[in-house]
């Protein structure tokens, strides 16, 4: 007789998921067809580095937000996803979006995302999080340990905009409820 052991199946079926939630964000619709994004997904020892950097920021900027994140990722994520884009324009003669009146003018400021960027990467987040949702993961996505994983350039140095996506399959969803 056979025994799967809870803890086994948990991380196994959280791992599923946040491969689950790559292919979502992936397949999610871009700008003109165009992908600026990448995305992985964090485990082991590496939520630790993770959780280990945001503390870092949190203490650096005298910020209690990262902090909390970043315990709160140690204590309770069993895998990150990270999803991000890179700052680049589509070449568009006139959109306007970002506040220049075309990409020409927008290029000249190489720092200014271009709202498709961050547009896509909103639709992208919100398909992987209905991919955890509807297999009732716990997530919650965080700006903090984006910042955390974009300094260690965890998607590699052209990622500008990253948010992190933490997981965890629990009685209760410890991403929510946090104290402030």
């Amino acid at each position: 007789m056979a025994v799967i052991n809870e803890n086994e199946l948990r991380q196994e079926a959280v791992l599923s998921v946040a491969r689950q939630m790559i292919i979502a964000a992936r397949t999610a619709p871009k700008a003109r067809g165009v992908s600026n994004m990448a995305m992985s997904i964090i485990i082991g020892h590496d939520i630790s580095e993770l959780a280990r950097k945001t503390k870092e920021i949190g203490e650096k900027q005298d910020n209690p937000i990262f902090t909390r994140d970043a315990a709160n990722v140690l204590n309770s994520a069993e895998a990150v996803v990270l999803i991000g884009t890179k700052i680049a324009s589509l070449g568009l003669k006139y959109c306007a979006l970002c506040g220049f009146p075309n990409c020409a003018s927008k290029d000249k400021e190489p720092d200014i995302p271009c709202a498709f960027n961050t547009g896509d990467l909103g639709i992208a987040i919100g398909s992987a999080v209905s991919v955890a949702m509807d297999s009732r993961i716990d997530n919650r996505i965080m700006y903090t340990i984006g910042l955390a994983a974009r300094e260690m350039e965890l998607l590699g140095k052209d990622y500008k905009i990253v948010y992190g996506i933490p997981l965890s399959a629990s009685s209760k969803n410890p991403f929510f409820d946090r104290k402030k």
